[in-house]
């Protein structure tokens, strides 16, 4: 996966279109992505002792990695990222439409 844990991501498709969070945890082997604040759910709670009340929880839930765009902060765009190597033999991670180095 060219989208890594601590990016920050553009939403290109769905109901969340157009905004932008910060990835917290990559799913690799299902190619899914969960980002902060997008793609929430909410799920009703029951009280599970007496005396305790109810409580409605809501709840990041994954997409598709495909769904989503490496943004960057500085040029406010969304871009595809591609892997170069380095002078030194190291690989880096870089976006297209702006050459800005990612890590």
């Amino acid at each position: 996966m060219k989208i890594r844990k601590g990016d920050t991501v553009q939403i290109i498709s769905g109901k969340d279109k157009g905004k932008t969070g910060e990835v917290l945890q990559t799913l690799p082997y299902e190619n899914r992505v969960i980002v902060q604040g997008i793609n929430q759910r909410t799920k009703h709670v029951k009280p599970s002792q007496e005396g305790e009340t109810g409580r409605i929880e809501t709840k990041e839930t994954s997409l598709h990695a495909s769904n989503v765009m490496i943004y960057s902060t500085k040029e406010k765009v969304a871009s595809k990222v591609e892997i170069f190597v380095d002078k030194d033999g190291s690989k880096k991670r870089r976006l297209k439409k702006t050459g800005e180095l990612i890590d």
